[in-house]
């Protein structure tokens, strides 16, 4: 085995000299050459802009890119395609090493049922950010008469009314009836008193007036289904508003509204 000579401070100091050498050497080595090689250094990847593509076509596009992904999130958008990319993370053009995670949040397949809110006597611009809140859509406005001018009278759902709290899927077109406010317009009381009920009500319903609440009642002298009394009554020089509501007593039983 070498001995190192440490007869005189001259090969002290070589000897010193050498050893200090060596260590500058490993440690330039490491950080200077090492890492660079192990880590990449200084070699980035630009982030491709993936939004708005499928999932096989974002994947194909990463995979030429030596970049993986991860599903971070999913959610419903109306009107888009679902299982496409609609947020990514890093964003795109940014610049990051071979084989980095891009976190990607797509759409879902179904949507979500979300509760069906109560829109009536609402006005109409309040119950369209109600329901851009519950994530719904506004559909088609039609317009009645009635003296509650611009607030909501009826909420439909492919053409039916729907009781608040019904379920329906997100991103539904909820159509609204409103009131004109034309309610204030005057004209005589129809009389609709021995007329058979679908009768009563059609002409109820075309003189722009609401068919208000049915009682049964006996009378054995009238056909069953035959209206005998009406609330207002249609008195000679009475007049009634548009919109408003005409109670009737029927003779027999009544069925009840569909």
């Amino acid at each position: 085995m070498t001995k190192i000579s440490t007869r005189s401070v001259t090969d002290l100091l070589v000897h010193a000299g050498i050893i200090l050498a060596l260590f500058a050497a490993l440690f330039l080595g490491f950080f200077f050459i090492y890492l660079p090689f192990t880590t990449n250094h200084g070699q980035t990847i630009t982030v491709p802009d993936v939004t708005r593509l499928s999932l096989d076509e974002m994947q194909n596009i990463l995979n030429d890119r030596d970049l993986r992904y991860e599903v971070s999130d999913c959610t419903f958008v109306a009107g888009a395609q679902p299982l496409t990319v609609i947020q990514q993370y890093p964003r795109a053009n940014a610049k990051v090493k071979e084989g980095r995670k891009i976190y990607v949040t797509i759409t879902k397949r179904v949507a979500p049922m979300v509760p069906m809110p109560k829109l009536v006597d609402m006005i109409d611009r309040s119950a369209v950010l109600m329901l851009k809140s519950m994530g719904l859509e506004e559909g088609e406005k039609t317009y009645r008469p009635d003296v509650a001018k611009n607030a909501v009278l009826r909420q439909l759902y492919n053409g039916k009314e729907i009781v608040p709290g019904t379920p329906v899927p997100k991103g539904a077109r909820i159509d609204l009836e409103i009131g004109d406010g034309l309610g204030n317009t005057m004209f005589a009381i129809p009389d609709v008193v021995g007329l058979p009920l679908d009768e009563a009500e059609a002409a109820i319903v075309g003189s722009n007036l609401k068919v208000g609440t049915k009682i049964s009642v006996d009378d054995p002298e009238k056909e069953v289904g035959t209206v005998v009394r009406q609330r207002p009554e249609a008195r000679s020089g009475e007049r009634i508003r548009v919109g408003e509501t005409m109670d009737l007593w029927i003779v027999g039983p009544i069925e009840p509204d569909q």
